[in-house]
């Protein structure tokens, strides 16, 4: 909660101070706003804005994203259907990234090579190309390393947040 009593979402889990627990869903978050259970949780007076479950997986969305640009300038992705191929063949690939608007053949070719890689389509060519700074990226390869295993923590709370509860 911030000093003036808006509830903050801490995506990074950095930020000083007393916080309270929400599963990290979006229809738990929503309850929450809905029921007005921060206040309770923070034991005092706390607005928690309508918009809070859209702003939190706009910046779990962001910090997903922002990964894939890091991979990108340390080098560590391949662009593109023959690059992505390429480096799934010679088995350097630790994520399979195509976008959720890409066609079914390429999405299919390589992900028949991508056996024990994980997959990854939550976002559009849009969202992808505009984190990588490509015009229209369909698919990319997250090769081995420390940039891979950030993207897969972030890619990870973003598909928990964005799945329904059963």
């Amino acid at each position: 909660m911030s000093p003036d009593g808006v509830v903050t979402p801490d995506l990074a889990e950095k930020l000083g101070g007393r916080g309270a627990w929400v599963t990290a869903d979006r229809a738990s978050l929503e309850r929450a706003v809905a029921k007005g259970l921060f206040a309770r949780a923070f034991k005092s007076k706390a607005h928690a804005p309508e918009d809070l479950a859209a702003n939190v997986e706009a910046g779990l969305a962001r910090r997903a994203l922002d990964a894939l640009g890091l991979a990108r300038r340390t080098g560590d992705i391949a662009l593109g259907f023959d690059q992505v191929r390429e480096a799934l063949v010679k088995g350097r690939v630790s994520v399979l990234l195509t976008a959720s608007d890409a066609a079914e053949d390429g999405r299919g070719k390589l992900s028949r090579l991508a056996e024990g890689v994980l997959h990854h389509e939550g976002f559009t060519s849009a969202a992808l190309s505009a984190a990588l700074g490509r015009d229209g990226v369909k698919h990319a390869a997250l090769n081995k390393g420390a940039p891979a295993e950030r993207f897969k923590r972030e890619a990870a709370r973003l598909d928990r947040f964005r799945r329904e509860r059963p």
